[in-house]
């Protein structure tokens, strides 16, 4: 019901959901929001704001939220429930694999948004299943552990043991052998980029691609945006200071490069990259920072910023009609690079 109610106010012509979204368009830094996360910045307005929450209080109220906005399953896209053999215990995981799968593409192993405190399988399943049928390959979806019962480096092992497997069987999934890529939202686009680095400390291939999604790449940053959109919606200035909180342990430092990957020595013979950031959001500097350092370092780099769209916008494809045009098209971007790769 509230999702239908939802979609029915939001099909409104844009100048009246300015209107009852509280008056006109909403402008910082030379960007203008979009109308329909205007209007559901404004009905969430109503509820308590994250950093008033437990982290159960948060992840219930997060699920039940994406449930309205998220968008639906693709068509001709398989849904598979995996169970991985975890570094502590088995690891949940979701298999998304189209119908006209190419083998020639590598699998993705793709990390949730949630700050490492909220989020699950659910958050992502639309972009995933939309991923997989774009590019044409297999999107395995991993449940990490989440913090406070988990915090750094849990999640980020777990997903770096998830790519390792699905590196390592990739044939059995209909993939190109040997290969994969690594991918995510939010904090997930924090452990591709982590991960990439990973893999070259430890002398093993680069990953065929990585995907960071309005990455997380400097906790220590005090970048402009984190001042011009530091009260956006979802994500605001104090909701990152929640998040960093239950995700730190008490002997993390924030410049270790595990946690703010743009501050490695050495950002050369990384994977090739689509970094993609959203315009009314505290970290957009941060994906384009580190898209450029990765670019100034030698790297094959793809860059995209929505001006019009926030933080968190792969979930909410089934409400926003421009984050779902945006979604396409950064799955167009993977398959381009793959290709031009390739060649």
């Amino acid at each position: 019901m509230q999702r239908a109610v939802l979609r029915r106010l939001l099909s409104l012509p844009s100048p009246v959901l300015r209107l009852l979204a509280g008056g006109g368009a909403v402008h910082r830094g030379g960007r203008t929001l979009d109308p329909r996360l205007q209007m559901i910045a404004a009905l969430s307005g109503r509820a308590a704001t994250i950093d008033l929450m437990s982290p159960d209080e948060a992840r219930r109220l997060n699920a039940s939220a994406l449930r309205v906005v998220s968008g639906r399953l693709e068509p001709g896209v398989k849904v598979e429930h995996r169970t991985l053999p975890g570094l502590r215990a088995d690891l949940p995981a979701r298999l998304y694999r189209p119908h006209d799968q190419d083998p020639a593409m590598p699998v993705m192993v793709f990390g949730h948004a949630g700050g490492g405190a909220i989020g699950d399988l659910d958050t992502c399943e639309a972009f995933c299943s939309l991923l997989a049928r774009i590019v044409r390959c297999p999107v395995l979806s991993v449940d990490y552990a989440l913090a406070p019962e988990h915090r750094f480096p849990a999640g980020l092992d777990d997903m770096l043991f998830a790519y390792r497997w699905a590196r390592d069987n990739a044939a059995s999934l209909g993939a190109a052998p040997g290969a994969a890529m690594i991918g995510g939202d939010s904090i997930g686009g924090s452990f591709a980029a982590v991960i990439a680095q990973d893999l070259k400390r430890s002398g093993e291939a680069q990953p065929a691609l990585q995907l960071l999604i309005y990455p997380c790449v400097d906790l220590a940053s005090e970048t402009a945006s984190m001042t011009t959109y530091a009260e956006a919606f979802p994500l605001s200035r104090g909701a990152i200071d929640w998040f960093t909180g239950h995700y730190l342990g008490s002997e993390a430092t924030p410049t270790d490069p595990r946690l703010s990957p743009i501050r490695a020595r050495d950002l050369s013979g990384l994977a090739p990259a689509v970094v993609v950031t959203a315009g009314f959001d505290p970290l957009a500097d941060q994906g384009e920072l580190y898209a450029r350092a990765l670019r100034d370092a030698g790297g094959k780099v793809v860059y995209r910023r929505y001006d019009s769209l926030a933080h968190g916008f792969t979930a909410f494809t089934g409400a926003v009609p421009a984050a779902d045009e945006a979604c396409r098209e950064i799955a167009r971007l993977v398959r381009e690079a793959l290709d031009s790769a390739a060649a």
